[in-house]
């Protein structure tokens, strides 16, 4: 395939093979990441694509049949080129951030709590058709390997979260985080202006999302509290004269906030904010 000034568009096996070698090398090569190596081994054992091309190989006789595996290695590596690509940038990202931490997270990074979380937060990434999705994993595993005030069954829980919802949830959990208190007429008009009408789909998949994230403790209406944290009865409101008329999907008077939950994963998964290893 050519371009209008008759160039190659599709680059040979020998210019992948360099391409893919450069893009790797940062994150497996020389200097002091090479001790992330661990780190990158979890991470590429945990993709389909690549365990599978691993096992094709070794069923091929490497002796008596190494031009099929050289012709096996090139179609795929030109298959998957684009992959690749993404794959080691995000391990340079995350090794980037992960490596100005020094010396004291060494022994997070190669712990088989972390790799495990490796493996779990790759097998997503590579499944995310999202780049926001994706974004969101890196961010994660980068602030779950240079920090311990997270546990790791939060992560997992983080993990399952970006698996479950959708880029429409994300977004209402967004304006609820950047505006503690707003309410649901307040969401809408943050991301989408004109409020359609109460029976119309797009009020239904609205009031879908503030009930997935209300089931899923992400969100809830604002509950004020003790000095203990605990939650106060509100008082019983009179009944008076009725509307006639549902609540809106667009009410203005219930505020909404963050659970405790939702914030930390705003935290680890929407913020490239990474702290260092406590003591």
């Amino acid at each position: 395939m050519r371009n209008d000034n008759g160039k190659e568009l599709v680059q040979n096996s020998e210019e992948i093979d360099q391409k893919i070698q450069q893009d790797l090398s940062e994150a497996l090569g020389g200097g002091n990441r090479k001790k992330y190596s661990r780190f990158v081994l979890a991470a590429l054992g945990s993709i389909p694509w690549v365990g599978g091309f691993l096992a094709a190989s070794s069923a091929i006789d490497a002796e008596n049949e190494q031009e099929n595996i050289n012709k096996l290695t090139h179609l795929w590596l030109k298959e998957h080129q684009l992959k690749i690509q993404e794959l080691g940038k995000a391990f340079i990202e995350i090794l980037s951030r992960v490596e100005g931490f020094g010396e004291e997270i060494q022994d997070r990074i190669e712990s088989p709590q972390y790799l495990s979380l490796v493996r779990q937060g790759f097998r997503e990434w590579d499944q995310s058709e999202t780049q926001e999705k994706r974004d969101l994993i890196r961010r994660l595993l980068t602030n779950a390997g240079a920090t311990v005030l997270c546990p790791d069954d939060l992560v997992r829980l983080f993990l399952d979260w970006i698996n479950r919802y959708h880029e429409a949830h994300f977004l209402v959990i967004k304006q609820i985080y950047q505006n503690p208190g707003i309410s649901r007429g307040g969401i809408w008009d943050r991301i989408h202006g004109e409020r359609p009408r109460e029976d119309s789909a797009e009020a239904d998949l609205f009031k879908l999302l503030i009930r997935d994230l209300s089931m899923g403790s992400v969100i809830r209406q604002h509950r004020p509290t003790n000095a203990s944290g605990q939650y106060l009865k509100q008082p019983t409101k009179k009944r008076g004269s009725s509307s006639g008329v549902m609540k809106s999907a667009f009410d203005d008077s219930e505020p909404y906030e963050l659970t405790e939950l939702g914030s930390k994963f705003v935290h680890y998964t929407m913020e490239d904010v990474v702290q260092r290893v406590e003591s």
